[in-house]
């Protein structure tokens, strides 16, 4: 299964919100590192700034936003932040939105990314040792660093890639989406 993975851009908050208020209470707090309710996750969303930050996602065959990764930056420094809906993980949605995202920082010149989590968030600490990632534990929480290279040609050409795929990618899925949602609406 080849996963494309979207920049996302204002344009795709109400996605993000609706992503993260199909995860369970549980994959919240791990997320967000807290119990977090609906309020805190509009405040959230709204306010991502998408002209510094990036937001990359992935959906579904019915244009369901499956996973979304998170990357702030300042300076040369981004974290980022990763969560998939349940019943998708372990089919490598994760692993594909980090890889997205480290392309990107590298095209960016971000030095260094990290990510920030509790230590009982297993998927995320699977990411960061297969990604290569130096884990630091602080009691409940761990930071993992990654010192990034300058981007260069290939990396420009693979997000390049990378964007014109998902871009395909979509439009496959809405052909097929939209007349099968439009369908279904109209059976009683």
């Amino acid at each position: 299964m080849s996963i494309h993975v979207h920049e996302l851009n204002q344009l795709h908050v109400a996605h993000i919100k609706r992503h993260f208020n199909a995860l369970g209470d549980e994959d919240l707090r791990l997320r967000f590192g807290g119990p977090v309710g609906m309020e805190q996750i509009d405040n959230y969303v709204n306010g991502i700034d998408f002209e510094r930050d990036a937001v990359f996602g992935v959906y579904a065959d019915d244009l369901t936003l499956i996973g979304v990764a998170h990357l702030p930056r300042s300076d040369d420094k981004a974290e980022l932040g990763l969560s998939v809906l349940a019943r998708f993980r372990a089919s490598g949605i994760g692993t594909a939105l980090f890889k997205r995202a480290v392309v990107h920082a590298r095209n960016e010149q971000v030095g260094q990314l990290f990510m920030h989590c509790l230590t009982q968030n297993d998927a995320i600490m699977h990411i960061a040792r297969k990604e290569g990632m130096r884990v630091v534990y602080d009691h409940s929480e761990a930071d993992a660093y990654l010192e990034l290279p300058s981007g260069n040609a290939i990396t420009l050409g693979e997000e390049m890639l990378d964007r014109n795929l998902a871009l395909f990618d979509w439009s496959c899925k809405a052909c097929f989406a939209i007349p099968r949602q439009a369908l279904e609406n109209a059976i009683p």
